[in-house]
């Protein structure tokens, strides 16, 4: 049944694919045919076309219907015909060509497009400087920016908003404040868009208190500034003045959104504040958040934090549909109270409900295997890491895998998983080695761990306690002592 169910799926949606694509043919064969016949009537001879023959708004909509379905090889044929008919520098069929590109995934292609244009209009940079910001490369999007300002291009409060998400990204600084007076030269800095992604990117940057001043600046706070602020409090460690700032908002009626609760959870969890998280809990259950998966998992980790595993499981069991995070929220959970067995459970449970782990899932488990001493069932979780070619990898688990093998004594491999592993090993990660060659006394490897740590950390005499120690429990007392004395 099931078998039969995932072939049904694929066939219902390979037929509205069908469908789609039928009418987004049937749209390009009567355009085309709409314009054959313009031509017949007026002169089969003609070499060039003539503009008014041209149905503009036909294809248009054509090229509009291609972005949205993102149907790349149509568009591509419209595209080739609009460089027939000697449209390539028509700026609203470019800016049209652009959002299909960057819709589809061809950033290269939109550029290509961008730059032949003899003239661009806002409509242009913005959509290419979004696209970039949208799709990770913040660097272009900066660069872009900085070309349209030389420029000298009218900017929108657009044009700022999304360069600045694009700061926020790179923890550019000295960008945002560039980019913050350049709103306030255009009287743009009290629009709630630009003040929102200024506030986001100085609160990122640990600059809370111009986040605050910002924020205070801007006349009409949406709902979006008020949860983005609340974010960038909690970022900052001020989750007393977040809890404050949430309550004088409540009164004053502001709306609530999955954000703002998300937000305001994490600070209950961080402060292990039951009373609150329960109040907050009601209020959840009152306005039906209780089924977002972000505001559940953040009540999840509440409830755990404070101690209530029981009512966290019970929050986690009571949700219909469970996407990844909540399935990590619960088995953090356990393994944050020390039930191993039950995060290992559940772990099966979600492969069972066909949850695909990420990244955040095989720390959990290849923790709990640490604690534990499951040196098998963490090589068996660690196997699965290098076979899922959808999780990518990064030296947490590797660390976490080499603290499984050098807590079980197991450290000559844990000492070459370090030299195969495709990362820079970290001081934590040295330091937790030189603490298992302490425990089981293997002098050779401890000294080179220790004189990886002390390349890393040359300050940090604890370095040099701890390799003190590893000679004190050899019994090399000579060596013990000079450690210790450079460790003073």
């Amino acid at each position: 049944m099931g078998s039969w169910f995932n072939r049904h799926a694929i066939s219902q949606r390979a037929r509205s694919l069908i469908v789609v694509c039928t009418g987004l043919h049937f749209g390009a064969r009567s355009f085309c045919n709409k314009l054959n016949n313009g031509i017949a009537l007026k002169d089969k001879r003609l070499v060039r076309f003539d503009r008014n023959l041209i149905d503009m708004f036909a294809l248009h909509v054509l090229l509009q219907q291609c972005a949205k379905r993102r149907c790349l090889l149509i568009g591509k044929g419209c595209h080739g015909l609009v460089i027939h008919l000697g449209l390539a520098t028509d700026t609203i069929t470019c800016n049209i060509l652009i959002n299909l590109y960057t819709k589809c995934g061809m950033n290269d292609c939109a550029r290509h497009v961008f730059d032949a244009m003899p003239f661009r209009s806002i409509v242009s940079w913005n959509t290419m400087i979004v696209r970039y910001t949208c799709n990770g490369d913040d660097l272009q999007a900066l660069k872009l920016f900085s070309r349209m300002h030389q420029e000298g291009t009218q900017m929108s409060e657009f044009t700022l908003s999304s360069t600045l998400c694009a700061c926020a990204a790179k923890f550019a600084t000295t960008e945002c404040k560039q980019l913050h007076t350049i709103a306030i030269k255009l009287a743009l800095d009290s629009n709630s868009f630009v003040g929102t992604a200024v506030l986001d990117v100085y609160a990122k940057c640990n600059m809370i208190n111009d986040a605050c001043l910002v924020f205070e600046r801007i006349p009409e706070k949406t709902a979006v500034t008020w949860s983005t602020f609340f974010a960038g409090l909690v970022r900052n460690g001020l989750h007393e003045f977040a809890l404050r700032l949430f309550q004088s908002s409540q009164r004053e009626g502001v709306q609530l959104t999955e954000f703002t609760l998300s937000a305001i959870l994490s600070t209950c969890a961080s402060l292990a504040l039951t009373i609150e998280g329960i109040q907050l809990h009601a209020v959840i259950f009152k306005y039906g958040f209780h089924g977002n998966f972000f505001v559940a998992s953040s009540l999840v980790d509440v409830y755990a934090r404070c101690g209530l595993i029981e009512e966290a499981y019970l929050i986690f069991a009571d949700m219909k549909h469970k996407n990844v995070v909540v399935w990590n929220a619960m088995i953090t959970s356990f393994t944050r109270h020390g039930n191993f067995w039950e995060a290992m459970i559940l772990f099966e449970k979600m492969q069972q409900a066909g949850i695909s782990p990420n990244e955040v899932t095989y720390i959990s488990m290849l923790s709990v295997c640490a604690h534990v001493g499951l040196v098998e069932e963490a090589r068996c979780y660690f196997s699965l890491l290098i076979s899922d070619h959808t999780v990518e990898r990064n030296v947490l688990h590797y660390s976490c895998m080499v603290d499984v093998l050098g807590r079980s004594g197991k450290t000559d491999e844990a000492w070459e998983l370090i030299q195969l592993m495709p990362f820079e090993p970290t001081a934590s990660m040295w330091g937790s080695l030189l603490g298992s060659y302490r425990k089981y006394r293997n002098i050779g490897l401890a000294r080179l761990a220790a004189e990886q740590l002390f390349k890393l950390e040359p300050e940090n005499g604890g370095n040099h306690a701890l390799l003190s120690d590893v000679y004190a429990a050899t019994g090399s007392w000579e060596n013990a002592v000079l450690a210790k004395e450079v460790s003073e």
